[in-house]
């Protein structure tokens, strides 16, 4: 398990993400926001670090998967985020 404390053994919620991105930052508010309360893990993952994940979602980021099938893009509605995870 990582050290981070918003890593859960089971992550439910990965961000991709990449510096200096100011969607990413408000994406990765709401979900740090979403998950605490629904106490659901969460991890990040920066598309510079995978080819494969630049060459899919460069255009797309910040991109956000709920148990590995993704869920959004560009933006993240706290409301569409809570209800995928509750359903």
């Amino acid at each position: 398990m990582s050290a981070d404390p918003r890593v859960a053994a089971a992550s439910r919620i990965t961000l991709l993400s990449r510096a200096g991105c100011h969607l990413c930052d408000e994406a990765r508010s709401i979900i740090a926001a979403v998950a605490d309360e629904l106490e659901v893990g969460w991890d990040e993952r920066d598309i510079t670090d995978f080819a494969a994940d630049q060459a899919k979602y460069a255009d797309m980021i910040p991109v956000t998967f709920i148990d590995g099938v993704q869920h959004d893009f560009w933006h993240v509605s706290a409301d569409r985020l809570r209800s995928a995870l509750l359903a």
